[in-house]
């Protein structure tokens, strides 16, 4: 009526190989991909990693240009040409002129390995505009 002990032990290893070990890993990999995302949302490598990005007053974005295609960057005061989403029927934002408000810089911590202690690097700039037009 009731199994014997080598019985038991036969159905619990199997129930382990089974259900148990799987859900244990498939645990276990979710929660790393639920870190590394938090760790990339902390670091803002988000979508313009290493880029200058061009927001107005709203928080939309009009343009991303990569930090290594640029020279320098732009100073308050400064105007640009950005060229938008072109000229359309459904594009937000026409090439035109606008004027730097203010720049923001965001720093990260250097991922080199010959790095000095508490070096970082610039990682993404944020410049408000308004438009000139």
């Amino acid at each position: 009526m009731f199994p014997t002990a080598p019985q038991l032990n036969a159905y619990l290893g199997i129930l382990c190989s089974v259900v148990i070990l799987p859900t244990v890993a498939a645990t276990y990999y979710q929660s790393f991909k639920a870190r590394q995302e938090a760790k990339e949302a902390r670091q803002g490598l988000l979508h313009s990693k290493n880029c200058l990005e061009f927001v107005v007053e709203d928080g939309r974005c009009i343009n991303f240009i990569p930090l290594e295609t640029l020279h320098t960057l732009p100073k308050p005061g400064d105007i640009v040409l950005l060229p938008g989403d072109g000229i359309g029927g459904d594009s937000r934002f026409i090439p035109g002129a606008y004027r730097i408000e203010r720049i923001e810089h965001i720093y990260t911590p250097a991922e080199i390995k010959r790095r000095q202690p508490r070096e970082a690097r610039l990682t993404k700039a944020v410049a408000l505009v308004t438009s000139v037009n």
